[in-house]
């Protein structure tokens, strides 16, 4: 199945929602207004159309493979990698003064999804690359910056993140490598690192390992934890490469999807001591180490719609070619195409709306980031920030939890076929799974929702959230339209929902802090669906006006549709969350663990 790039939507995400042309406004984002988008969109679409998506089916069948220390990625995988750096695709959105194009965020998140939905796993070594840099640019010397970053910006060179250890999952206190200082600035570094996305690979000539580790002396716990700079070979001071760093992969992991991305456990260490160069001071790893979390889990949330849209274009070429039993409404004589079976619809609608609602609300939080970083009013800049961090765990969670629900619907709509490698569509189902698992789990996500982002302030930013839905709520209302009417109507029962689980967690964190984690996925997965309907009813009101004005009306009205359903389909599970939060924590701790 060939993957064709949603660029129309996309854009009218961008336009309508996110405020490309107000984007473009900003100090330095001067180029990069709604023309500059769609040329860079269909660029990128042509790309990853015709170059990297082929690639995917074939990494599937053909892993990364291992050798004495050598990891071999997929045949193909190295000249279209050549390809992509050569194009400038790793530097879309990073600063011109280390050869990026320094081009927004919400123009780089879709074309970050367009890899995706492309190839998963080959997607996943630029996006690594991108969390390093970012960690660099906020904590890197001026010297570390000079010897790296211009490499990295090019994809000349790659990035990893190295947090997990065998005892240290996403207890990152456990974390055990060590860091001896040296006399000339450098340290030591020794342990063992899992878990580590093309942390060995033979498509760039450097990998740029960024190493959580311990600094003797070093205060216990998260406290004590400091980042490195880990070369795979070191660097000469003309900025050649040198002799081979102490760091090598000992075996690739052997997964149930994205088969293609190298899975490594890297040892430090073992032959002397790899040398590595701290970032910023010492332990401060951890804070430096959420920059590049941030940027990943942000990411993540992308992949998750890119790998629900391919399920969906997949499924729905499927459902027009498929011939099975007679409609029930008798409009087709004998047998046809199942996408006009009722259930078949709901099945694709469903796929769809998720997605579009996803991709509108990770589109507005890209657009926050950007007035975060540019905007020239500090009070701005703020309550971008506040916001852009309050949709990072929804994203991540929703996002990813709601791409397992597409991909499995995709099989589904194959019916026996879907469970027959050779369509594809479980490719999409298998590697959709690690999405709710790595950069932090859909748990660690909800812990992040409930304390940091709803206890500390006693649910102050979630409720101004809710003030801004109530606006469209408003704004749906006035409109008048049948279909604006019932979403305002989802629309308020789901924010009224919201808060109520907001005081709940606001309220009893401290003093039932059982009880309110106990509900803690279901409040994000609550959260999450209520910020994408809330975006799609901002949809909804931009439909309609283009619509007025004779605009694309196809497309609009498909637009209009699609929210309709997901007020009436999604957004209307949100009074039942509520309720199993806010009233059933006592039934999930209630039972004894010998009954268990």
């Amino acid at each position: 199945m060939t993957y064709k790039a949603p660029v129309k939507d996309m854009l009218f995400n961008m336009k309508h929602l996110a405020n490309i042309d107000q984007i473009a406004q900003l100090p330095g984002m001067e180029d990069a207004g709604f023309d500059t988008a769609q040329a860079v969109l269909e660029e990128a679409a042509k790309f990853n159309e015709n170059v990297i998506s082929p690639l995917n089916w074939i990494g599937d069948q053909n892993p990364t493979s291992f050798m004495d220390g050598a990891v071999t990625a997929t045949p193909g995988f190295k000249e279209a990698f050549k390809q992509f750096t050569e194009a400038g695709w790793q530097g879309l959105q990073h600063p011109v003064d280390f050869g990026g194009q320094g081009l927004p965020k919400t123009i780089g998140s879709a074309v970050g999804e367009m890899q995706n939905s492309a190839n998963l796993s080959f997607a996943l070594c630029p996006l690594l690359t991108d969390g390093a840099i970012e960690a660099l640019l906020t904590a890197g010397s001026p010297e570390l910056n000079a010897t790296y970053l211009e490499k990295l910006v090019s994809g000349q060179w790659t990035g990893t993140m190295n947090l997990t250890e065998p005892q240290a999952g996403s207890d990152l206190a456990a974390v055990r490598t060590k860091a001896d200082p040296q006399p000339d600035g450098t340290y030591k570094i020794a342990g063992t690192k899992i878990f580590i996305t093309w942390g060995e690979h033979d498509m760039a000539e450097n990998i740029i390992h960024l190493v959580l580790a311990r600094v003797a002396g070093a205060p216990e716990g998260v406290k004590g934890i400091s980042l490195f700079v880990v070369p795979k070979f070191m660097v000469n001071t003309d900025g050649s490469l040198g002799a081979r760093n102490d760091v090598h992969c000992v075996s690739i992991e052997h997964k149930m999807g994205i088969k293609a991305s190298p899975t490594c456990v890297l040892q430090f260490g073992d032959h002397g001591g790899a040398i590595g160069y701290l970032v910023g001071q010492e332990n401060r790893g951890l804070e430096y180490m959420f920059i590049m979390m941030n940027a990943a889990r942000y990411g993540v949330g992308v992949q998750g719609i890119a790998i629900a849209e391919r399920a969906y274009q997949k499924a729905v070429e499927f459902s027009k070619d498929r011939i099975q039993s007679r409609p029930v409404d008798g409009s087709l004589p004998a047998a046809g195409p199942i996408i006009h079976h009722p259930d078949v619809k709901r099945m694709l609608m469903t796929m769809r709306a998720y997605t579009e609602g996803c991709r509108a609300l990770s589109s507005v939080a890209a657009a926050a980031y950007d007035a975060a970083h540019h905007h020239a009013d500090a009070d701005t800049r703020k309550q971008n920030q506040a916001f852009y961090e309050f949709m990072v765990p929804l994203i991540k969670g929703y996002s990813t939890e709601m791409s397992l629900e597409v991909t499995s619907l995709g099989v589904q709509v194959h019916g026996g076929m879907g469970f027959i490698e050779e369509t594809g569509c479980a490719q999409y189902y298998r590697d959709a799974k690690i999405l709710t698992i790595y950069e932090g789990t859909t748990a660690i996500q909800s812990n992040d929702l409930v304390g940091r982002k709803t206890a500390r302030d006693g649910g102050q930013a979630a409720k101004a959230l809710a003030a801004q839905i109530a606006a469209t709520e408003a704004e749906l209302t006035q409109n008048g339209s049948a279909d604006a009417l019932v979403m305002a109507k989802r629309l308020s029962a789901a924010r009224l929902a919201f808060i109520d689980v907001v005081d709940y967690v606001a309220a009893n964190t401290k003093a039932q802090p059982n009880d309110v984690f106990a509900g803690s996925v279901p409040y994000l997965m609550l959260a999450g669906n209520l910020m994408a309907g809330w975006q799609m009813g901002r949809a909804l009101l931009a439909a309609q006006a283009q619509i007025a004005q004779g605009e694309d009306v196809a497309f609009m009205q498909a637009k209009v549709i699609t929210a309709r359903f997901y007020a009436d389909h999604l957004l209307t599970k949100v009074p039942g969350m509520r309720d199993s939060i806010v009233e059933g924590a006592v039934c999930v701790t209630a039972l004894a663990l010998d009954a268990f």
